[in-house]
């Protein structure tokens, strides 16, 4: 009987704020309110209906201004909301942005609030106390919000939107173009796909999702980035592979702490994708032999003998990426070995250059 009270509750909201909108809204951003509307309603038990959504998308494929309101009206919306289910419908709308949306429909994503100020994704204070349920979804939408901040975060270091459909071809080009990066722009991207994949395992307990439609579209979506992400690890570290002899000390330590924050979340991530994927095994399998490979060109570089951690440590420490400014005087190499350059060739040129 509580149920279906609550229920009904949420029909008479929904038409409430239908109603607001026609009064309150400008002619030209009725139709974008109301879209938004339809695409989060309170039903506590079905994710965004595919039409609604489908339809969104389409007004946000027009002018950069439509896109912006849009936009502004669907955070305008998380931002107001108390109701758990609501707010995990935005989030969805939102991740469903990032993933199918159109270009200018993302990049008014991107950059909201263009004029900086309050992070709408910020929903650690988020509570919905009706029920012990939404008190458990609660949960889910703070640990949704952060991870779709996180996403969106990895998206600007990469330079496109990760999972994204609008930008397949721009990735595919972009595997042509590793072997033009260098060594430090390569691991900040390992660096920022360990991020998300460390919030993924972030992620609330699981036994929730059964029966819950809305938290399985999340799960689903979710699952999807990830095996995106674990792509983009894999062609990074393979590019890495190549040039672990043209790698300085620093950035032998920065891509061994990436390895590591990788392998912390491996049991996490094998209990949250209990399928075995032969993408994600053959990434474990680069780990393990990336990690063998750093340490023996280190040991080769202290002339056979060992690097202790405190040095590792203190190579840590001094290693970030904001302080490698390259001054006059600076070597610059073409790290990939597909170049041919290889560390001893640069020993070579070093012993002349000192013999001169």
């Amino acid at each position: 009987m509580g149920k279906v009270i609550r229920d009904l509750i949420g029909v008479i909201k929904d038409k409430a704020s239908a109603s607001k909108a026609t009064i309150i809204s400008k002619p030209n951003t009725l139709s974008l309110r109301l879209s938004v509307l339809r695409a989060t309603t309170h039903s506590p038990s079905t994710p965004p209906d595919e039409k609604h959504l489908a339809a969104l998308l389409t007004l946000g494929d027009s002018s950069r201004a439509t896109a912006s309101a849009l936009i502004v009206s669907l955070m305008d919306r998380l931002r107001r909301t108390g109701t758990a289910a609501v707010a995990l419908k935005c989030l969805l709308t939102i991740h469903h942005v990032i993933r199918r949306g159109p270009f200018i429909l993302q990049d008014q994503l991107s950059v909201f609030p263009a004029a900086g100020g309050r992070n709408y994704l910020n929903l650690s204070g988020f509570r919905d106390g009706a029920t012990p349920a939404t008190w458990v979804l609660s949960a889910w939408v703070r640990w949704y919000a952060r991870y779709l901040e996180t996403l969106l975060s990895t998206s600007r270091v990469l330079g496109f939107f990760l999972c994204s459909t609008s930008t397949t071809l721009e990735k595919d080009n972009q595997d042509d173009r590793l072997s033009s990066y260098l060594n430090l722009d390569l691991i900040r991207d390992v660096h920022s796909l360990v991020a998300l994949i460390e919030e993924t395992c972030d992620a609330p307990d699981s036994l929730l999702v059964e029966g819950n439609k809305i938290l399985y579209e999340v799960t689903g979506l979710v699952g999807g980035d990830h095996l995106s992400a674990v792509n983009e690890i894999l062609s990074r570290l393979g590019e890495l592979s190549q040039r672990l002899s043209c790698l300085s000390f620093d950035e032998s330590v920065e891509l061994t702490r990436g390895l590591k924050r990788l392998e912390d979340c491996r049991e996490r991530v094998e209990v949250l994708f209990s399928v075995k994927k032969p993408l994600v095994e053959g990434l474990w399998g680069l780990v393990g032999e990336l990690k063998n490979g750093v340490g023996m060109v280190n040991v080769c570089r202290e002339g056979g003998k060992l690097v202790s951690e405190g040095r590792r440590e203190q190579g840590s420490e001094s290693a970030r990426f904001v302080d490698r400014v390259v001054e006059r005087g600076d070597s610059v190499r073409f790290s990939s070995a597909r170049f041919g350059f290889n560390k001893l060739s640069l020993m070579v040129f070093d012993s002349v250059e000192r013999t001169a």
